[in-house]
């Protein structure tokens, strides 16, 4: 895989303002990572070695996807509708601080549907190639046993489980792709990073918050990282990495709950 060698917004030569903003920049990246994907990157270290603790085996031990918000099923969709609500209030807030006068961030990020038929060809092939060896992954490391057991919610618990799964897996996308490949791109980009470390960079970090899986499925991730980086880096779309992600986690979220009591 050949890093691409266009870097996003190089700044120039060192000067006392040019510094200034560097710093500003470096600080802003620091907490939007603080408030998102780096909080989630810190419990999921903190869930793996809590693992690591316990007295049973990786293999025995157990992880949810979506677990429950509260008892009641109302009070549950309650919750679920805010926390989606909020991630996506990151989003805006990572293409907000993007946005500059008279340059659209939605268009410099590429999250828009100028190119929807494209994008979406190019997210089927993501999911045949990253969810079809991930499956694998999963059963391989299982085995090893270097994964936990990953349980998905219950589909029966309302009729509007499957919906709020659904909108659940395209947050996540969103939330995901946008600020890593998206804002985190541009941003390390601007900060004079090169295109490999930028790739590196941001493929470390998303095997990270999927640590509290095991170490097999979050080298997985990183490989993921490496593959989606690269496209972005390549083309300047998170679209395409968006609607694959959230086709991703549809089949884990739905697909898998229907397919499992079918699975050795």
């Amino acid at each position: 895989m050949t890093v691409p060698r266009t870097r996003p917004d190089r700044p120039k030569p060192d000067s006392p303002e040019t510094s200034r903003s560097r710093a500003r920049l470096a600080w802003e990246v620091a907490i939007v990572l603080a408030l998102s994907i780096g909080q989630s990157a810190m419990y999921s270290v903190l869930s793996f070695v809590r693992s690591l603790t316990r007295d049973a085996a990786l293999a025995d031990q157990a992880t949810s996807l979506n677990p429950a918000r509260a008892d009641q099923a109302v009070w549950d969709a309650i919750y679920r509708v805010f926390d989606v609500f909020f991630d996506l209030c990151l989003v805006a807030l990572v293409v907000y601080l993007l946005w500059e006068p008279g340059r659209s961030a939605l268009r410099r990020i590429g999250l828009d549907l100028s190119r929807f038929g494209r994008d979406t060809g190019v997210a089927v092939l993501l999911l045949a190639g990253i969810g079809i060896p991930g499956l694998a992954l999963y059963a391989i490391s299982r085995l090893s046993g270097l994964t936990l057991e990953v349980q998905a919610a219950e589909l029966d618990a309302a009729w509007w489980t499957i919906p709020l799964l659904l909108l659940s897996a395209v947050r996540a996308g969103l939330l995901e792709e946008v600020i890593l490949n998206g804002y985190l791109g541009e941003r390390f980009g601007t900060l004079g990073w090169s295109p490999t470390r930028i790739l590196i960079g941001i493929a470390l970090l998303r095997g990270l918050y999927h640590l509290y899986q095991g170490p097999a499925m979050a080298l997985g991730n990183v490989v993921m990282g490496l593959v989606f980086g690269w496209i972005y880096l390549r083309w300047r779309r998170v679209m395409p990495l968006v609607i694959a992600h959230a086709l991703l986690d549809t089949v884990a979220f739905v697909g898998y709950p229907l397919a499992a009591p079918y699975l050795p």
